[in-house]
């Protein structure tokens, strides 16, 4: 049996997370809704989901270890540095799940395990 690679996280967010989940549900809403929705993550706990399941409930694909955003992640987790716990947004209409900051380091962690449980922020 192969020993999977340790992937270690902080607590919350950093954040430059939320300046980047701004800019982009800035891209999908009016400012005063992104702004609402970006207040709503800084105050919701952590809670946690399988990278298999986000990607399922995203429905984005896999981007390829080849991205320097997934390949810089990558590094990380190999050298043991903490992650930063992903944003998400429950797109109730669409059925489906927003990542607002984190998609790189999700792809990142999936590579190493499907089943590893992903903090994260949700509203």
């Amino acid at each position: 049996m192969v020993n999977k690679i340790q992937i270690t996280w902080l607590n919350k967010p950093e954040e430059q997370d939320y300046a980047a989940a701004m800019s982009y549900l800035g891209l999908l809403y009016d400012k005063k809704t992104t702004t609402i929705m970006v207040n709503k993550l800084k105050r919701a706990s952590m809670t946690a989901f399988k990278s298999k399941d986000i990607f399922r409930a995203s429905d984005l694909p896999l981007l390829s270890m080849a991205n320097s955003h997934v390949s810089k992640n990558k590094k990380k987790i190999l050298s043991g540095e903490k992650l930063s716990p992903i944003l998400l947004v429950r797109d109730s209409q669409n059925r489906k799940v927003i990542i607002a900051d984190g998609y790189h380091r999700m792809c990142a962690v999936y590579y190493y395990d499907e089943d590893a449980v992903i903090p994260c922020q949700i509203i």
